[in-house]
């Protein structure tokens, strides 16, 4: 039976600035459970960072969080605890959630880690401050953990300082000490944007590989639908601050029904395209979230938006038990002939490549 490990419900996270308040996330609700990876995708500014550090407690001097909860759910002495993220302190954080229980793998290894330290100090550090450890018993834990994420001569190189690695390397290093104090939660955030293609592959089998063995929960945050593809279970698309649709990675994919996720799917270079046609882009750029228009943010670069879009924001309407969307072309009162003139079965999402 699926446990539910995070639920997330109506956080709204804004940021003062001189030109006003940036309404980065907007009343978004999401589940991750054990065991299972959850992709966010959209745009960079859709709300997917501020949103995955409000669960880390990482928040900047001007952010605000206007409403919501993001529940954590844990084991503790044989008993279900369920906590409040946002209600508890950034000393409760640091002591009780960041590291041990939740950790978090940023996009450049190089601003993670510590320069003047060898990798080995990096990875013990935690362990002794966390789990107790004496400095023998992390050594030895180190080790491990480096031979656990695929570094040869993992005894050797724990002597390393960051600059002596290679970038997939210390991805690895960085990823080994997300692991070192058991976390049940692994945020990776944009986790190979720095790598080259080929070491992006091995990292991202890597993680799975450490998913699979370890049975964590995994959340990726990322633009490429090509990393979704390979390692997520369920799939929610962000825009403008909001879930516009939410599902099993199998119904996102195939199924798609928001025209912002056509957009994206049409928007992946395809192999065996004809060499003629174009590769899609979504027209227009993402709205200005200090001054957001009537209606559905999308609407403006929609080529699909119906009148209603450009008056109310649409709320997410379901598909299946696990498959919504926020789009008024699912709303039972949509012309039938309209919904089938935008089906993607009939070759019409994302338009004409050849345009």
């Amino acid at each position: 039976m699926r446990q539910k490990c995070l639920e997330i419900r109506d956080l709204q996270i804004s940021f003062e600035t001189s030109a006003g308040m940036v309404r980065a996330v907007r009343g978004i609700d999401l589940d991750l459970y054990k065991g299972e990876a959850l992709a966010i995708v959209g745009e960079s500014g859709s709300g997917k960072s501020v949103t995955v550090k409000a669960i880390m407690g990482i928040a900047s001097s001007n952010q605000k969080t206007e409403a919501g909860t993001i529940l954590y759910t844990y084991e503790q002495d044989g008993q279900s605890v369920t906590k409040d993220l946002l209600k508890m302190s950034p000393a409760e954080m640091r002591s009780r959630i960041k590291g041990t229980k939740i950790a978090m793998v940023f996009q450049d290894p190089m601003t993670s880690l510590d320069p003047t330290m060898t990798i080995g100090m990096q990875l013990m550090e935690g362990m002794i401050r966390h789990l107790k450890l004496d400095k023998k018993a992390a050594k030895k834990r180190a080790i491990e953990l480096l031979e656990m994420v695929g570094i040869t001569d993992a005894a050797k190189r724990i002597k390393n300082y960051p600059h002596q690695l290679s970038g997939g390397m210390r991805q690895r290093v960085v990823i080994a000490i997300a692991l070192s104090c058991n976390p049940e939660i692994l945020i990776c955030d944009e986790p190979t944007t720095a790598l080259d293609v080929t070491i992006q592959a091995k990292i991202l089998e890597l993680i799975a590989d450490i998913q699979k063995r370890l049975g964590i929960a995994i959340i990726y945050i990322t633009h490429d639908l090509g990393v979704v593809a390979k390692v997520a279970d369920h799939v929610a698309v962000m825009y403008a601050g909001r879930i516009v649709e939410k599902g099993t990675a199998e119904e996102v994919f195939l199924d798609p029904r928001h025209p912002y996720t056509w957009g994206l799917m049409e928007s992946v270079p395809d192999i065996t395209a004809e060499k003629t046609k174009r590769l899609y882009t979504i027209p227009g750029t993402p709205p200005n979230m200090i001054d957001l228009p009537d209606g559905d943010p999308f609407a403006v670069r929609n080529r699909y938006a119906l009148k209603a879009d450009f008056i109310e924001e649409p709320p997410m309407f379901p598909i299946s038990g696990t498959h919504a969307a926020a789009t008024w072309l699912l709303d039972p009162r949509t012309p039938q002939d309209v919904v089938e003139q935008m089906n993607p079965s009939n070759g019409t999402r994302g338009g004409n490549r050849d345009e």
